[in-house]
């Protein structure tokens, strides 16, 4: 049938429109007139003469609804109708609808079909392009980016306060923004067109080359993806480092990679801030360790069953003690305490540290011989462990810095090893130490209290004593005389003592008779103080009348008054070796234990193993006397 110029007409401006679009004669289901678009999407030629109901199928009852709806409204859209194209193809699509009117026909109606997974794949293009752009507002288009930035896009990027920059394929720098160009310090002559990696990326803080095959930056359009990084660093014109957080996102002009554009800012002051948060928080997890380890420390010191805590006596060499005690205390002068073993050099430093500035601090207390050689330096100095990856380093305090800001008392200080001896001088002078396989130093405040019962001066004379660290440690000497020599003090110990240890072993206090005084005055006492407190505690516990029971025995027992008051050193040695060489026979040269030796004598073992080494006693002289009774 021929068609008239309307018809004509409305057919020219059909296939004006690139979307596929028809004209339906809903009364006579016929086709009217439809577009190049939809000739295509429908596989039908502009001769066939084509029934719109064989295009839809079973839901023709749907599509009347429609219409209805397109008629009474002027215009609609459904995606409720599937088409199927005359080649059998079904398609999913979205029909918009409005109504207009004919000149020779009844109402026509204009369709438009839109296939629903090119809808929806340019919804994820138009998503992808969102997320490309990361708030870069500035450009329109990437073509119009990476050609020529125009004026107001430019503005936009100078005025950003993060660092902006582009990199085509090769990595050629491409702009740079304001913000860039001043945290760098470099020109936009000096990157614009040069491979930007080489100039700002080239190396880590460590000195080793950072290649560009393993840069973020590159790799984010090699493999077209968005690349996060928190953690690196860009090179300034002056050779310094900044370290930089940025995003390097993919660019694409008209759908081929272009390069890539990067947004970074200067995080160096917050990463400074952040390393000092996190020192802060080790210092307090050191501090926090080490205020466990102190406690474990008093703890322990609380426990240990101590028979006096004060210096006891009225005699003129304990009037003196105290003098020394009430000069030095306040200070925070060395102090090297020497004397028998038992004569209370420990109580002596607990007294100047009780009544120095530093009582609010700990008083910590280490004993050079009361550990292998080999664990001397890290029980003084402390360890530290390196841990595997993503765990925390082991570390252990030691005695020095537990004692940081009180006093550390050193036992024996004669027993540490010359090499030891040489470290603490340095510790000392330099009031900083670091724990064994530790990189990092550490401040000290520590006063030092040393103690010893051997002459030190003839060790050092001896090669055995570092004479620089005894000048450190001799700044003011105390002397605890022995027992021996203030007999007078013995009844006021003997009354503390005896009252210390009926309390702790829950005893009725017994009187201690003229004769049994006498008795304890008259004996020598080798092992001092000590040695009367285990004799005293022996009596507490073997006594059940009224009266004190003391049993000094056969070796060690009282002297009678006509006996010589008075000996020489070399005798007093024999006296003590002799002393020695019993109380090994009578626990058959067990030395340590509640049986042992050391406990028979009132002193510790390792104070024992060394007078025996001292006074070269071998072990054939006790078993000859063992075999002997």
């Amino acid at each position: 049938m021929d068609s008239s110029p309307t018809d004509q007409n409305l057919s020219l401006q059909l296939e004006a429109i690139p979307l596929p679009l028809l004209v339906l004669d809903a009364k006579e289901d016929r086709v009217f007139s439809l577009n190049a678009a939809a000739r295509r999407l429908l596989a039908v030629s502009q001769s066939d003469d084509v029934r719109f109901s064989a295009l839809i199928g079973s839901d023709i009852a749907e599509f009347v609804v429609f219409l209805d709806e397109v008629f009474h409204r002027g215009s609609a859209w459904t995606r409720k109708t599937v088409l199927t194209s005359r080649n059998g193809m079904s398609i999913e699509c979205e029909i918009r609808a409005n109504v207009q009117e004919h000149d020779t026909h009844a109402p026509l109606f204009t369709l438009l079909i839109l296939e629903l997974s090119e809808l929806s794949q340019h919804e994820k293009q138009y998503e992808t392009g969102q997320l490309q752009r990361e708030g870069i507002v500035a450009w329109k288009h990437a073509e119009e980016f990476f050609a020529e930035l125009e004026l107001q896009n430019q503005l936009i990027l100078n005025a950003a306060g993060e660092g902006i920059y582009g990199v085509n394929t090769q990595g050629q720098a491409t702009f740079v923004n304001r913000a860039a160009q001043e945290m760098l310090g470099w020109t936009l002559e000096d990157l614009v067109g040069n491979v930007i990696h080489d100039i700002i990326h080239h190396h880590h803080t460590d000195g080793s080359v950072h290649h560009a095959h393993d840069c973020p930056i590159y790799k984010s359009f090699r493999f077209e993806q968005v690349m996060r990084v928190d953690d690196d660093v860009f090179w300034k014109k002056d050779g310094k480092p900044i370290q930089v957080e940025y995003v390097s996102t993919p660019i694409y002009n008209q759908k081929v990679l272009a390069g890539a554009v990067i947004v970074f800012r200067d995080v160096t002051e917050r990463k400074i801030n952040e390393n000092k948060l996190i020192d802060a928080m080790n210092e307090v997890a050191d501090l926090r360790d080490r205020l466990e380890q102190e406690n474990a420390y008093l703890q322990l010191e609380i426990t240990k069953e101590r028979a006096h805590h004060h210096v006891i006596g009225r005699s003129a060499s304990i009037q003196q003690l105290h003098a020394k005690i009430d000069l030095v205390a306040p200070t925070s002068a060395p102090v090297l305490i020497t004397g028998e073993t038992g004569t209370g050099k420990s109580i002596v430093a607990n007294a100047i540290h009780k009544n120095s500035l530093r009582k609010g601090r700990p008083l910590i207390r280490f004993k050079s011989g009361s550990i292998s050689r080999t664990a001397i330096e890290a029980e003084l100095f402390g360890h530290y462990d390196n841990a595997a990856v993503g765990e925390k380093p082991k570390m252990t305090s030691g005695a020095i810095e537990l004692a940081h800001g009180g006093t550390l008392y050193i036992e024996n200080v004669c027993e540490l090893p010359l090499e030891i001896q040489n470290k603490l001088l340095g510790v000392l002078q330099d009031g900083r130490f670091k724990r064994i396989g530790d990189n990092q130093f550490k401040n000290l405040d520590v006063r030092v209290i040393a103690a010893s019962i051997i002459d030190i001066e003839r060790e050092v004379s001896a090669g055995r004593f570092s004479e620089e660290l005894f000048l450190a440690l001799n700044v003011f000497p105390i002397s605890c005389v022995p027992l021996r020599d203030r007999k007078d003090d013995i009844p006021d110990l003997v009354t503390h003592l005896l009252s210390v240890a009926c309390e702790r072993l829950n005893r009725p206090v017994p009187k201690v008779t003229e004769r049994t005084m006498r008795m304890l005055k008259e004996y020598t006492w080798p092992g001092n103080v000590k040695e009367l407190r285990n004799v005293i505690e022996r009596a507490a516990i073997v006594s059940r009348g009224e009266k004190l029971i003391v049993e000094l025995g056969g070796a060690v027992g009282p002297r009678t008054q006509s006996a010589k008051t008075v000996r020489t050193e070399y005798e007093m040695q024999l006296e003590i070796r002799a002393n020695i060489v019993s109380a090994l026979k009578e626990t058959q040269g067990k030395v340590s234990g509640k049986t042992g030796a050391a406990a028979l004598l009132g002193v510790e073992p390792t104070t024992l193993y060394s007078r025996i080494k001292k006074l070269e006693i071998e072990k054939r002289e006790w078993q000859l006397l063992h075999g002997e009774s």
